[in-house]
């Protein structure tokens, strides 16, 4: 007689996070709120891109993150 294989599910699997598309919160985040997360190596940026995002984000929080004032 052939009982049928029950697979062990951990009752701990609940409590693992589901990986989150960080590509996709950033395109939600601009659609909704018109908030944008740049990082300034993305590869996707041409030279000038990249060195425009860099001025602002120094202008912003000041060079190496450091705030200004």
């Amino acid at each position: 007689m052939l009982t049928p294989h029950h697979r062990y599910r951990c009752a701990l699997g609940k409590l693992q996070p589901n990986r989150t598309d960080l590509d996709a919160v950033k395109e939600e985040g601009w659609r909704k709120q018109r908030i944008l997360v740049i990082n300034e190596a993305d590869e996707r940026l041409d030279l000038v891109e990249r060195e425009i995002v860099r001025r602002i984000g120094e202008r912003l929080y000041g060079k190496g993150g450091q705030r200004d004032g």
